[in-house]
């Protein structure tokens, strides 16, 4: 007899109980509910975003595991955040969500809902600073008058730094103002994949006409297109029939055109028609408004002294700043004790000082692991599943795990936008095979003995 959400629910409940402090168990598990369970997906709700994100970073493993050992299948979790209906947020996009639409179109009179769109991605919620004042500008001049003065708006920068929030804030204004009826959303990568099935189904014509019948086309990450020279030549003729019909094309990639090296002189050139800024890293006012703006959606009044110093310690993106709220908010909660500044100088210990050389980041790891196994970082990120890839590609989302304590969709993102799943599943296959395998310890070891060295 197949279980129903509540009875396989309950039943995780009762063992994880059992394996967990109380404490833990009640502040995390208790407090979460199934929603669904059907066709091998448990979709479960937790009271907030940030109880969302850290049960599924903390004990996601946990009920997965014991969801798989109670139905005796392979269970897929998805964890998101029940709120009010007004108030709750889109889940989190990931690869899977990010499709395009049917082969089919449908009729412009009755455009399907935009995929992989996060409707909290919205102008009203990105905060601007002198280092992304220029993007922000271009892009809400392309969604109030779209093809008509940025054509291609091209945004750059480092990973965390939101690129993606801009990309998106452009397709909900115009959703809202109805001045465009079909959209697609996708990364650069998801291109690359239904390009490769299109050719194996023998489907081209269908993937072209889908993906030239846009108004809006935002392609995330276009540096993955680099070194794939057929996918490069549909995509060249797929920018040609949108920009000379009058459709808004929006791209965004981790360096300036210029820079991506394997990657066509006439797709570069057609990048820089229109306009090209750059997102940089947030300065010291820009990061204390967005962690002021984090604070407010979390509910949680912080005193100046500690936005300050986190402000003063993260400054290489966005995602840290938010990272660092929720380990504060995470020691508060799991302590007891009461946000102070001297409690977010000891849970924050581990950020770095300003007068001190930077730390590690994931990419950093990751790049000096796959130099150790002679493949490039890039290759790690890829969709790859060869041995020579797969096997650094998972010691290095150990190392990261282990050393930065980077929460696993984050860890994901650094390689392709792989799901927490994914990650742990890598890092267990570590684990097990440094216990077995002297030689593969040892040079896991010294790879993190560089990177301490290093740091």
């Amino acid at each position: 007899m197949k279980l129903g959400a509540t009875d396989l629910w309950n039943r995780i409940l009762e063992q994880a109980r059992r394996g967990l402090p109380e404490q833990a168990f009640r502040t995390w598990i208790s407090s979460a509910k199934a929603v669904s369970w059907d066709g091998g997906i448990l979709q479960v709700a937790a009271t907030s975003r940030f109880h969302a994100e850290w049960l599924e970073d903390k004990y996601g493993h946990v009920v997965h595991d014991i969801a798989e050992r109670v139905t005796g299948e392979p269970v897929e979790l998805r964890i998101t955040f029940e709120g009010p209906p007004a108030e709750r947020p889109s889940p989190e996009i990931t690869v899977t969500q990010v499709v395009a639409p049917e082969p089919s179109a449908p009729s412009p009179s009755s455009p399907p809902p935009p995929a992989g769109l996060n409707e909290r991605y919205t102008f009203d919620r990105f905060i601007v600073g002198d280092t992304n004042r220029l993007a922000q500008a271009a892009s809400l001049a392309v969604a109030g008058r779209p093809a008509r003065r940025y054509n291609p708006l091209f945004l750059y920068g480092a990973t965390g730094l939101g690129k993606t929030h801009l990309m998106q804030a452009i397709a909900n204004r115009m959703l809202a103002d109805g001045t465009a009826a079909r959209i697609c959303y996708i990364p650069a990568e998801q291109f690359v994949n239904e390009m490769v099935t299109a050719i194996y189904e023998q489907s081209t014509g269908a993937f072209r006409a889908r993906y030239r019948s846009y108004d809006l086309l935002l392609v995330d990450d276009v540096q993955f297109l680099r070194r794939k020279e057929h996918t490069q030549e549909e995509f060249f003729h797929t920018f040609n029939v949108l920009y000379n019909a009058g459709r808004q094309i929006v791209l965004t990639s981790d360096r300036h055109p210029k820079e991506l090296d394997g990657l066509e002189d006439r797709l570069v050139s057609r990048f820089e028609w229109g306009l090209v800024a750059d997102v940089g890293r947030p300065d010291y006012e820009t990061r204390v408004a967005i962690l002021r703006r984090k604070a407010d959606e979390d509910g949680v009044l912080m005193a100046p002294g500690i936005l300050d110093l986190i402000a003063r310690r993260c400054t290489a993106s966005v995602r840290e700043l938010e990272g660092a709220i929720i380990k504060l908010l995470a020691f508060s909660s799991l302590t007891r004790q009461e946000l102070t500044l001297d409690l977010a100088h000891v849970a924050l210990a581990g950020l770095a000082d300003p007068k001190e050389p930077p730390l590690l980041d994931p990419a950093a790891i990751r790049d000096e692991v796959g130099k150790v196994w002679g493949v490039s970082g890039d290759a790690l990120a890829s969709s790859r599943r060869s041995r020579t890839v797969t096997i650094p590609r998972q010691v290095a989302m150990f190392l990261i795990r282990e050393l930065l304590d980077t929460p696993l969709k984050q860890i994901g993102r650094v390689f392709g936008g792989r799901d927490h799943s994914t990650v742990i599943h890598s890092i267990r296959k570590v684990e097990a095979r440094m216990g077995d395998d002297d030689a593969f310890r040892a040079r896991v070891d010294d790879i993190r003995q560089t990177l301490q060295k290093s740091a």
